[in-house]
């Protein structure tokens, strides 16, 4: 068995944060696929393990008892602490990266994400609500263009965890509608985060949420 189980899919991008961090720290983990668009997330034994019914759900198979983390920015938290990587030196980079972690969860993957799978996976047509996401998503955007401006990572001066929750969806500027042209920082950024040595892209990582479900083993 594996040391780590993750569930999850890789048009999500939360998932793709927590497998991206397992990647990074060279970790002994699987992925145990999760049907999304067929409605797995939604059934009685996925709420058992999840009440909010969302991936990632990472699971550690401790020598004690398995211990099940939910919500991207906890696994997050959880795999640096564990792993001593990727995570704030300081008290003040502490509260830095929690701030960014909330950033990140409420403004810009709460919008790209949405906006993402509205114009994306579902093929809504444009109307007010993609218009008025796509507007926070902008807006999100914006502020974390200004915050690296003259800067290569977000807090300090190495890549952390704040990095890889804030680019969890951003590789797929086409499917979320939007383009980096005006927001020169944010590409240089991406690729700094794409030269980490063990990055790989979500696509290489994790099995589509469109495909059909698998056993759970």
């Amino acid at each position: 068995m594996a040391d780590f189980t993750l569930y999850g899919f890789w048009e999500s991008g939360n998932a793709y944060k927590v497998a991206l961090m397992l990647e990074l720290n060279d970790a002994d983990w699987r992925c145990q696929h999760v049907a999304f668009m067929t409605g797995e997330t939604r059934r009685p034994e996925f709420r058992a393990m999840n009440v909010m019914g969302e991936v990632p759900v990472l699971v550690h198979h401790r020598d004690g008892g398995d211990f099940k983390v939910t919500q991207s920015g906890a696994c997050l938290t959880y795999l640096a602490r564990h792993f001593g990587t990727y995570g704030p030196q300081t008290e003040a980079e502490d509260y830095d990266v929690l701030r960014w972690l909330l950033f990140d969860s409420q403004k810009l993957s709460g919008q790209a994400g949405p906006l993402r799978f509205l114009r994306y996976m579902a093929g809504r047509e444009e109307g007010p609500e993609t218009q008025f996401m796509h507007g926070r998503a902008m807006s999100a955007l914006k502020v974390l263009n200004a915050a690296l401006d003259g800067r290569d990572w977000l807090v300090g001066d190495r890549p952390t965890i704040a990095d890889i929750a804030c680019q969890g969806y951003l590789h797929w500027p086409g499917q979320i509608g939007v383009t980096y042209d005006e927001l020169t920082n944010i590409g240089p950024w991406l690729a700094r985060i794409r030269a980490l040595p063990g990055f790989k892209h979500s696509e290489d990582l994790m099995p589509s949420g469109r495909e059909p479900e698998t056993a759970t083993a």
